[in-house]
């Protein structure tokens, strides 16, 4: 992929929901919400503080993050969907 976010943005590859709930039910596609975690695909070079020094990114590429339900702006790269979003709208890290 020939993508990379500017300063501190990272790039973001939905991870899929389970299509069953522990009860065995099985949720169709039109009442399945939008996944809230995700694989790292890309990283800028981070943000700058007050003294125009760049503060490192925290996440990397391969991390699987958590992020906020209406975060980021969708995008499709290379028939991919994708979403890009803030560092600081990454929740955490899941390992």
């Amino acid at each position: 992929m020939k993508f990379k976010p500017l300063f501190d943005r990272v790039l973001v590859k939905r991870m899929a929901e389970d299509t069953k709930t522990a009860g065995g039910i099985i949720i169709p596609d039109t009442a399945k919400e939008k996944p809230s975690k995700g694989e790292v695909v890309a990283v800028g070079t981070g943000g700058r503080d007050e003294q125009g020094k760049t503060i490192p990114m925290t996440v990397k590429v391969g991390d699987k993050v958590l992020f906020g339900k209406w975060s980021g702006t969708e995008v499709k790269i290379e028939g991919e969907e994708l979403l890009i979003i803030k560092e600081a709208d990454v929740l955490g890290i899941l390992e």
